[in-house]
């Protein structure tokens, strides 16, 4: 069995938690633009949940520390941005 070093998980973890409030931010701008229909929402859904699929396979797999925990803390500050901005 292959393992997988605890720090790996932890960041896959928290790029996830964030991602899906990211998401769901994504959704309600989508839905507050003028002329926007639900497949307009179920689009910006599926996008960022495909970007977000494929950074916590990455995260998980392939790049390194430094980076992962750059992206993590990225999106964490991003997520304070956004909520903040309101």
């Amino acid at each position: 069995m292959i393992g997988v070093e605890t720090w790996r998980i932890v960041a896959t973890c928290l790029l996830t938690l964030g991602g899906l409030v990211l998401v769901l931010v994504a959704m309600a701008q989508a839905r507050d633009r003028k002329g926007s229909t639900r497949g307009d929402v179920a689009r910006s859904a599926l996008i960022s949940l495909g970007v977000l699929a494929v950074a916590d396979a990455l995260a998980a797999t392939v790049l390194p520390s430094t980076i992962t925990w750059g992206i993590v803390a990225a999106e964490w500050i991003l997520i304070g941005v956004v909520t903040l901005a309101d």
